[in-house]
């Protein structure tokens, strides 16, 4: 049961007795303690909870403090691990468990956070830092490759904004604009009606019929493949997954985009570690020098760029899988949110060793998948912004 209570939530869950917008009484997230919480708000008695204040504990709550460790530990946590390489061994490898474990608490509170967009864009400044610091004036890149990587690092920072500009919310007034838009089809295509089912008789082939469902949490109806993110609180259009890194649901409106940042971001970042690499073991092969590289503790700068490289690594690594994740979804025309249903209900086939669950319901082969893909609708919806939708 410990191991449920950590789980990422499900999408289209059920909400909790405890998400409650009461702030004042919300002091637990066990629905076991429902009761006594009920019992002290008919009361009026304070909760029970370590602080008395309730201004200051909702001020604690709602204070965004996740920019702080990442601004300040990042730095100084890479320049302990460039002291020794068993250091940086213990350090690099204790980091994603960190971050796993933050990502788990602020799942587990269904909030957003800054945490994972500060980091990813603190350390993208900071490893474009070091190298036109400490590898630039080491006069092994050229002017034109540092060109690529700067060019490579503002198409990065450009697609995401472009993909934090939304997902594709899906407004109250969707379905009735849909019925309309249905009906007005349905007479003008009355008359070539018969026309239309017997072409349908001889191919074989009808067309897909569009099921609407109702949000349990928004009471509005929404389109197929629609689905509610607990984190956003809001319906999106063709819901992927909410991703942390950049603090926003994928949907329909920015999924190419998230695309393209991923992609535009590991080709960047491979080849900035093997420019930088190339740099302090030009002896060594690209594919040995990030394991065996002589020499490179002996000064602090080429040690520090050496630690650099394992981390932004490591950064790579994670960011490809998404990206290959991303892209078998897409050949099978399934997204993460359906993955995730298929895989609760116990639908859907395991396809290439686990990487993608093939549910068979919208996939139309690998090319008609791919069309869609990149000829669907950026039908957004603007939703009133708050400061965190700024960045």
């Amino acid at each position: 049961m410990k191991w449920e209570k950590l789980k990422p939530p499900e999408p289209d869950d059920p909400m909790c007795c405890c998400e409650c917008d009461i702030y004042q009484y919300r002091c637990c997230c066990d629905c076991e303690d429902l009761d006594e919480a009920f019992n002290r708000w008919l009361k009026e008695k304070p909760p029970s909870c370590g602080l008395q204040s309730p201004v200051l504990r909702t001020m604690i709550n709602h204070l965004e403090i996740s920019m702080i460790p990442a601004l300040l530990l990042l730095p100084l946590l890479l320049k302990a691990a460039a002291l020794h390489y068993l250091l940086g061994i213990t350090i690099l490898t204790a980091l994603p468990g960190l971050v796993l474990s933050y990502y788990y608490a602020t799942h587990r509170r269904k909030r957003r956070t800054l945490f994972f967009l500060t980091l990813a864009l603190y350390s993208l400044a900071y490893m474009y830092y070091l190298f036109i610091v400490e590898i630039l004036p080491r006069g092994d890149v050229s002017p034109l490759q540092t060109c690529a990587v700067t060019t490579g690092m503002i198409l990065t920072i450009v697609s995401l904004i472009y993909t934090k500009r939304g997902p594709g919310f899906v407004p109250a007034s969707c379905h009735e604009a849909n019925r309309q838009r249905m009906d007005a089809e349905d007479d003008s295509t009355h008359s070539d009606g018969f026309i239309q089912a017997t072409a349908a008789e001889q191919t074989g082939k009808h067309p897909p019929t569009t099921k609407w469902s109702l949000c349990p949490v928004c009471k509005i109806m929404r389109p197929p493949r629609a689905g509610h993110c607990r984190t956003c609180g809001s319906c999106v259009q063709r819901l992927d997954h909410h991703c942390i890194w950049i603090n926003s649901c994928v949907g329909q409106a920015n999924h190419r985009s998230f695309l393209q940042t991923l992609c535009v971001f590991v080709l960047t970042s491979v080849y900035g570690i093997g420019l930088v690499l190339r740099s302090l073991c030009p002896r060594q092969y690209l594919m040995t020098a990030l394991f065996y590289c002589p020499g490179v503790y002996s000064q602090p700068s080429t040690a520090l760029c050496f630690t650099c490289c394992w981390y932004s690594s490591i950064i790579t690594v994670g960011l490809l899988y998404l990206l290959v994740a991303q892209v078998l979804n897409i050949s099978f025309n399934v997204t993460g949110r359906e993955a995730q249903l298929a895989l609760r209900n116990k639908k859907g086939q395991s396809r290439l060793w686990g990487l993608v669950i093939d549910t068979g319901e919208y996939s139309r082969g690998f090319y008609q998948n791919w069309a869609e893909f990149l000829t669907m609708a950026d039908s957004s919806v603007t939703l009133p912004s708050s400061p965190t939708d700024l960045v």
